[in-house]
């Protein structure tokens, strides 16, 4: 017991010790984790092991599912995560009441635009689930044409935002084909996404916003992490300032 760092910074010291850490310590990375390991986070946090990034972080990052049931006030309405065919088949009956038409299915665990799909009709979801060819759980929300797509990075003090953009696909990810243009964000549209991270416990973040025609703004997702194709702040500098992030939070844990 006596040899386990107060501070730990990296996975293999964590998953060392994993069974013998307690609230004296302090983990300062973010856990890497298996597809269904995500329970471990529970379990830390029950032990009272502080987490930097915070627990909450680091599963909304790995799970789009999680993001909408967490961030539903801040997402597009209708937005709705879909855990078997009961919960699919009462979003049809929502979506059949309020006229809703063209929707979009985000699969799990699935980034840069790839697990994004675009349906005319929420009933040929069903029949797609029903051939399985989509896994319980995803993510799906109206489709809205003509709207502008702003990636924010905020690191601290640090903000960047830059608008993407893809003539010939609705997915707007730079991954997918799409470019980069700087954007300058209202004042109420930074206050925004801050609150958006003060509910997710984010000390830092990349946040997805869909901005309409009609001036407003929604979050389509978030995460602690992302490609930084596009932004101006270099990977250097983009890591220089995580890494002061987390000294800050750690000189607030043992001040």
């Amino acid at each position: 017991m006596k040899n386990i760092p107060a501070v730990i910074c990296d996975n293999d010291t964590l998953f060392r010790y994993y069974n013998q850490l307690s609230e004296s310590t302090v983990i300062c990375t973010r856990i890497r984790l298996k597809p269904g390991e995500e329970h471990l986070l529970t379990d830390l946090a029950e032990r009272g092991v502080t987490l930097i990034p915070s627990a909450t972080a680091q599963l909304a990052s790995r799970s789009k599912v999680f993001q909408t049931r967490l961030f539903s006030d801040y997402m597009l309405p209708g937005t709705c995560a879909i855990y078997d065919r009961h919960t699919l088949l009462d979003t049809i009956s929502l979506y059949r009441e309020q006229q809703i038409k063209q929707v979009v299915l985000k699969r799990e665990r699935k980034n840069s635009g790839l697990g994004i799909h675009l349906f005319s009709d929420i009933e040929d979801i069903y029949n797609q689930v029903t051939g399985r060819a989509f896994d319980f759980p995803f993510v799906v929300q109206p489709f809205k044409p003509d709207c502008r797509d702003v990636r924010v990075i905020i690191l601290d003090d640090f903000l960047e935002a830059y608008e993407r953009r893809n003539a010939h696909n609705f997915r707007n990810n730079l991954h997918c084909g799409g470019t980069s243009t700087p954007f300058t964000l209202s004042e109420k549209q930074i206050s925004f996404c801050r609150k958006v991270m003060e509910r997710g416990r984010f000390s830092y973040a990349h946040l997805d916003l869909l901005l309409t025609r009609k001036g407003e703004y929604w979050l389509t997702e978030i995460n602690l992490r992302g490609g930084l194709k596009g932004a101006k702040i270099s990977g250097e500098v983009y890591r220089q300032k995580i890494e002061t992030i987390h000294q800050q939070l750690l000189t607030r844990q043992n001040p």
